[in-house]
């Protein structure tokens, strides 16, 4: 995979993660919970994957992390967007929507046979 790529994948996982906290505070296991039912079960985020994703948006201020307890009276730490991290979203939102309808119609558009 080149770096290309992946860098479209991990800004994927990033946007998708600051939308789950415009609803608010979560910890990584509800965000993760989120992203599989916003995406009805198509997209599983594992924790090696989503707590380095929420560590890299925590360096770049998107987001912001602080200690508290879940709803089972257990210490977890809660991210929330940041004024930088709804700024990104609403900023790169647009385009990844535009992307994203340029890539859905590329793959349905027909191939002319070759004469």
């Amino acid at each position: 995979m080149s770096s290309r790529e992946f860098n479209l994948l991990r800004e994927s996982l990033d946007l998708v993660i600051l939308k789950a906290l415009t609803g608010g505070p979560r910890h990584g296991y509800a965000i993760a919970e989120w992203i599989e039912s916003a995406t009805r079960d198509i997209l599983f985020v594992d924790e090696g994957t989503l707590y380095p994703a929420l560590h890299r948006l925590a360096r770049r201020k998107l987001v912001a992390a602080e200690w508290g307890l879940s709803e089972n009276n257990r210490r977890a730490k809660y991210y929330r967007l940041t004024a930088a991290g709804r700024a990104r979203l609403t900023q790169q939102e647009p385009a990844w929507h535009e992307l994203v309808g340029a890539l859905t119609r590329a793959l349905r558009a027909p191939i002319p046979e070759k004469a």
